[in-house]
């Protein structure tokens, strides 16, 4: 979800050279399954892995305030706009977690939003799509935040401390959010039925994206690509796919119970292999909004880089804040 597999493997990566990186103290820690912390000593490889997905992760937590946080005056109820309002900070807050967990590895936060800024950095795809209906708040929250926790869970045994402990709270709030989206499209199933219309578009439209939110199909450790050296690692704990199907077999259950049908006719129980059969994710959109040519990418990023233009004047006003009171508070230490 968080660019693990969104780009080829650097040349040999996994090779001998990047095993030789590893000390002898860092592979004991990660056999023992203990934590990486920020002072411990690290192969390069393995800081830059979790800047890069650490930086995409909480780019998306950003972003992803956007299609949300479009329908805050238009939510139908003054509940469901405390509610909304409530989850879009939220996003705001993982973001910062996140921002503050990758700078433990020596980045500055400035310079991440930088590289989102002018495209060296990427986001969830999930979010240059538009929310078209009051049901798109549902499906956002039911499928894409079900897809984030079913994608975050194993991120809270992450081997890098900073990380998984951000997660742990992180995964705790997504699950209100994936609660809430699911009643949303509850009441919408259960009312009229131009509501529960609009209930069955928004999850007709926003199936397929979530699925391809686990990024392309891989082959787990054995993949030879991002996933095998994060799995190597102990950075990410399944393959794409693994964390698909089990996606896959967590919503069915749940779209029955919404009285909604997914948009897959292949969807059907395999008894022998214990989970849903469905139809191959066809990842030719994934890689076009990746490239920057989805429904929204250039709508998103305007709106992300004005708004970080607009308010240069707070981030001013904050250093010139803590540098006119720096020499107080060094005179204050020296007294005590």
């Amino acid at each position: 979800m968080y660019g693990n597999d969104f780009a080829p493997p650097a040349a040999g990566e996994r090779t001998a050279a990047v095993v030789a990186e590893e000390s002898a103290s860092f592979r004991d820690v990660l056999d023992s399954g203990g934590r990486i912390e920020p002072r411990d000593e690290m192969p390069e490889g393995y800081r830059r892995t979790l800047i890069r997905q650490m930086a995409q992760h909480a780019h998306s937590e950003i972003i992803g305030m956007q299609p949300e946080g479009n329908w805050i005056s238009r939510a139908p109820s003054l509940r469901r706009k405390a509610i909304l309002m409530a989850k879009v900070q939220d996003e705001a807050g993982h973001g910062l977690y996140l921002y503050a967990a990758a700078e433990t590895l020596g980045v500055d936060r400035a310079d991440l939003l930088d590289q989102l800024h002018d495209g060296r950095q990427k986001y969830s795809s999930i979010f240059n799509y538009p929310t078209l209906t009051w049901a798109d708040v549902g499906a956002i929250g039911w499928l894409v935040d079900g897809a984030a926790i079913v994608n975050q869970v194993p991120l809270c045994r992450c081997s890098y401390g900073p990380y998984a402990r951000a997660m742990v709270r992180v995964c705790k709030e997504e699950s209100f959010h994936q609660r809430q989206g699911f009643d949303i499209l509850h009441t919408l199933a259960q009312g009229t039925p131009a509501q529960k219309a609009m209930a069955q578009d928004a999850v007709d439209r926003y199936w397929w994206p979530s699925l391809m939110m686990f990024g392309p199909a891989d082959s787990g450790a054995d993949s030879g690509g991002h996933t095998a050296q994060s799995m190597a690692w102990g950075i990410k704990r399944f393959s794409n796919d693994e964390l698909r199907q089990k996606f896959i077999d967590m919503t069915v259950p749940q779209a029955d119970a919404l009285g909604l049908t997914l948009p897959d006719p292949a969807l059907t129980w395999n008894e022998e292999r214990g989970h849903f059969d469905h139809t191959p994710v066809d990842f030719t959109e994934l890689f076009e909004v990746i490239a920057g040519r989805g429904p929204c990418n250039e709508q998103r990023m305007a709106h992300r880089v004005g708004a970080h233009r607009d308010g240069a004047w707070v981030r001013d006003a904050a250093e010139a804040y803590a540098a006119k009171h720096a020499p107080r508070a060094t005179a204050g230490e020296g007294a005590a």
